[in-house]
């Protein structure tokens, strides 16, 4: 896919009409929703005359996701921070072809300026060409979408993978000079996921064997589950030493499957996003380590990108350094760097940045084991 041949292109500076009745719905209630935190409501594309672009906002998913918990209300809290008058359109969506409707929408409603985290970026191409042509400038967050996007907003993938297979080798001792693992990849879909993948297998190859190597369909915990006991069948019990894991939702699904199999001891397992549960796995001896992105960098630097632009205005300035799609050369580039969190780096990562309470972490069936790991008041 297009990431792939443009993030080995990255140059630093210096220091699909929806069909179901779900696609409908959602376009729908797009079409009528207020603005988030009482701002300006019903923006029509008219705010850029007065300073106050309206922004529209599409994620891959709410509520409980990472997106949900950390990058919404952060790209919320500087937009209000950064232009208060700003009138706001969200819609979040993990189906590819109701996130191109969503798209739609906010262009037919006419918004000045896009934020976006692609589901499917190639399905997706298509809408950002339309909005394009409509004159609303697109800023890509966290995954590279296709077509021509003004700017790209995202943590260093490759750095990620690296991170995730250092810590797996780390972990696995005497083993990690010719152990076997399992590699539990993101979807084909996500153009990260391949980016992950080869950041790993960058430490990997040559020192373990992998045994088997998964792409897991929608990034779907279910589907990691059942990845992961197919894994367990053809290898054994007993002959998997480690589990790369590319984020902490196909995590605690390999974990499940590893527990619902009784193998023990449990190969260490890598993840992704200090999900609060992957956290508390971590404390409780089951997960191994995640990765932490510093999620307020990436949503600021967003905002800042898409208020610039939504008011005509060159970023040039906010970006580190161009990256190329498939469409478009020289995008302008925010690339964030991302922190490893083990069991001992959680109090002077996690806590210090105000993620989470020690009370979030350690509830009362975890706080023997968060004494241990020094998570005390």
């Amino acid at each position: 896919m297009g990431l792939g041949l443009g993030l080995r292109a990255v140059k630093r500076r210096s220091p699909a009409r929806a069909c179901t009745a779900v696609a409908i719905a959602a376009a729908l209630t797009l079409a009528t929703a207020c603005t988030a935190g009482g701002d300006n409501g019903g923006g029509s594309g008219s705010g850029s005359g007065n300073g106050n672009p309206t922004v529209g906002l599409l994620l891959p998913g709410g509520g409980a996701s990472r997106f949900g918990q950390f990058d919404k209300p952060l790209i919320e809290k500087k937009l209000g921070e950064l232009c208060p008058g700003c009138p706001r359109a969200f819609a979040a969506t993990p189906d590819p072809a109701v996130q191109r409707q969503q798209l739609e929408s906010m262009i037919t409603r006419g918004v000045d300026v896009l934020i976006i985290a692609a589901v499917d970026p190639q399905l997706l191409r298509p809408s950002v060409a339309a909005a394009h042509r409509a004159g609303i400038p697109v800023v890509a967050y966290d995954r590279l979408a296709e077509g021509p996007i003004s700017g790209y907003v995202t943590f260093d993938g490759a750095k990620v993978g690296k991170l995730q297979g250092e810590a797996l080798l780390k972990a696995m001792g005497a083993k990690a000079d010719g152990g076997q693992i399992v590699m539990m990849n993101g979807a084909t879909t996500d153009p990260n996921a391949d980016w992950f993948k080869r950041g790993a297998l960058s430490v990997l190859a040559g020192k373990v064997k992998i045994g088997k190597s998964y792409d897991t369909v929608g990034w779907r915990p279910e589907n990691a589950f059942a990845d992961m006991r197919a894994a367990i069948a053809a290898l054994g019990t007993d002959r998997i030493d480690g589990v790369l894991a590319a984020n902490d939702s196909l995590a605690g699904a390999v974990i499940s499957a590893l527990n619902a199999t009784r193998v023990r001891p449990l190969p260490p397992v890598t993840g992704q996003d200090a999900d609060l549960a992957a956290v508390r796995r971590i404390v409780a001896g089951d997960q191994y380590m995640t990765v932490y992105k510093p999620y307020r960098s990436a949503a600021d630097a967003a905002v800042e990108m898409a208020v610039a632009l939504g008011r005509g205005k060159s970023v040039s300035s906010i970006a580190t350094g161009t990256v190329d799609n498939a469409t478009t050369k020289n995008i302008p580039t925010v690339l964030l760097p991302s922190v490893p969190v083990t069991v001992g780096d959680i109090k002077k990562t996690l806590v210090k940045d105000g993620v989470y309470t020690i009370g979030q972490i350690c509830p009362p069936n975890l706080r023997s084991a968060c004494a241990k790991a020094g998570l005390t008041p």
